[in-house]
Protein backbone atom coordinates (compact mmCIF):
# COMPACT_ATOMS: atom_id res chain seq x y z
CA UNK A 1 0.00 0.00 0.00
CA UNK A 2 2.80 2.28 0.66
CA UNK A 3 4.36 2.43 -2.84
CA UNK A 4 1.01 2.70 -4.33
CA UNK A 5 0.80 5.86 -2.33
CA UNK A 6 4.60 6.41 -2.96
CA UNK A 7 3.98 6.39 -6.72
CA UNK A 8 0.15 8.33 -6.58
CA UNK A 9 2.06 11.07 -4.57
CA UNK A 10 4.25 12.13 -7.33
CA UNK A 11 1.62 12.39 -9.84
CA UNK A 12 -0.31 15.14 -7.20
CA UNK A 13 -0.17 18.76 -7.92
CA UNK A 14 1.90 20.75 -5.44
CA UNK A 15 -1.18 23.41 -5.23
CA UNK A 16 -4.63 22.08 -6.61
CA UNK A 17 -7.48 24.44 -7.02
CA UNK A 18 -9.34 25.09 -4.15
CA UNK A 19 -13.02 24.51 -5.20
CA UNK A 20 -16.39 23.97 -2.91
CA UNK A 21 -19.86 22.87 -3.55
CA UNK A 22 -21.82 25.93 -4.84
CA UNK A 23 -19.13 27.75 -5.99
CA UNK A 24 -19.35 29.51 -9.77
CA UNK A 25 -16.29 28.20 -11.38
CA UNK A 26 -14.55 28.74 -15.18
CA UNK A 27 -12.22 26.06 -15.34
CA UNK A 28 -9.20 26.24 -18.41
CA UNK A 29 -9.11 23.38 -20.03
CA UNK A 30 -6.02 22.36 -22.36
CA UNK A 31 -6.96 20.92 -25.63
CA UNK A 32 -4.94 18.72 -28.19
CA UNK A 33 -5.98 18.71 -31.90
CA UNK A 34 -2.83 17.33 -33.71
CA UNK A 35 -0.15 19.32 -33.45
CA UNK A 36 -1.86 22.39 -32.16
CA UNK A 37 -2.69 22.98 -28.44
CA UNK A 38 -5.17 25.54 -27.52
CA UNK A 39 -7.35 26.62 -24.00
CA UNK A 40 -10.94 25.67 -23.64
CA UNK A 41 -12.93 27.43 -20.72
CA UNK A 42 -16.25 25.89 -19.02
CA UNK A 43 -17.95 28.44 -16.84
CA UNK A 44 -20.66 26.65 -14.52
CA UNK A 45 -21.32 25.38 -10.87
CA UNK A 46 -19.77 23.14 -8.61
CA UNK A 47 -22.31 20.26 -8.29
CA UNK A 48 -19.90 17.52 -6.73
CA UNK A 49 -17.07 16.94 -5.18
CA UNK A 50 -15.92 13.11 -5.08
CA UNK A 51 -13.28 10.81 -3.82
CA UNK A 52 -9.68 12.17 -2.81
CA UNK A 53 -6.34 11.57 -3.37
CA UNK A 54 -5.25 11.25 -7.00
CA UNK A 55 -8.72 10.36 -8.26
CA UNK A 56 -10.03 13.76 -6.48
CA UNK A 57 -12.84 14.70 -9.20
CA UNK A 58 -15.41 17.92 -9.03
CA UNK A 59 -18.71 18.36 -11.18
CA UNK A 60 -19.60 21.41 -13.11
CA UNK A 61 -22.91 21.88 -14.47
CA UNK A 62 -24.28 24.99 -16.65
CA UNK A 63 -26.87 25.39 -18.60
CA UNK A 64 -25.86 26.29 -22.30
CA UNK A 65 -28.98 26.64 -24.85
CA UNK A 66 -31.62 25.66 -22.97
CA UNK A 67 -30.21 22.23 -22.12
CA UNK A 68 -28.35 20.65 -18.97
CA UNK A 69 -24.74 20.30 -19.73
CA UNK A 70 -22.13 18.71 -17.01
CA UNK A 71 -18.45 17.91 -17.15
CA UNK A 72 -16.45 16.58 -14.73
CA UNK A 73 -13.16 17.39 -14.10
CA UNK A 74 -10.24 15.25 -12.48
CA UNK A 75 -8.71 17.65 -9.87
CA UNK A 76 -4.91 16.34 -10.73
CA UNK A 77 -4.94 16.36 -14.40
CA UNK A 78 -2.29 18.05 -16.14
CA UNK A 79 -4.59 19.52 -18.68
CA UNK A 80 -6.36 21.13 -16.47
CA UNK A 81 -4.63 25.10 -16.79
CA UNK A 82 -6.19 26.12 -13.87
CA UNK A 83 -9.71 26.87 -11.99
CA UNK A 84 -10.96 30.77 -11.67
CA UNK A 85 -13.24 30.90 -8.35
CA UNK A 86 -16.01 33.59 -9.74
CA UNK A 87 -17.90 33.24 -6.01
CA UNK A 88 -18.69 30.82 -3.65
CA UNK A 89 -21.95 30.25 -3.21
CA UNK A 90 -23.87 28.97 0.93
CA UNK A 91 -25.29 25.60 0.43
CA UNK A 92 -25.93 23.03 2.95
CA UNK A 93 -25.85 20.29 0.43
CA UNK A 94 -22.77 18.26 -0.30
CA UNK A 95 -24.25 17.39 -3.76
CA UNK A 96 -26.21 19.55 -5.60
CA UNK A 97 -28.14 17.28 -7.93
CA UNK A 98 -31.36 18.68 -6.36
CA UNK A 99 -31.00 21.30 -9.63
CA UNK A 100 -30.86 19.23 -12.51
CA UNK A 101 -34.75 19.09 -12.02
CA UNK A 102 -35.16 22.71 -11.74
CA UNK A 103 -35.06 25.53 -13.99
CA UNK A 104 -35.09 29.71 -13.22
CA UNK A 105 -34.36 31.02 -10.11
CA UNK A 106 -35.37 28.15 -8.08
CA UNK A 107 -31.80 26.69 -9.75
CA UNK A 108 -29.97 29.57 -8.32
CA UNK A 109 -27.62 29.59 -5.35
CA UNK A 110 -27.10 31.99 -2.77
CA UNK A 111 -24.08 33.99 -2.67
CA UNK A 112 -21.88 33.53 0.34
CA UNK A 113 -20.00 36.54 1.93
Amino acid sequence: MDYLKALTESQLKQDPPVVEIGDMVRVHVRIKEGARERVQVFEGLVIAKKHGGISETFTVRRVSYGIGVEKVFPTHAPNIARVEVMRHGRVRRAKLYYLRNRVGKSAKVKIRI
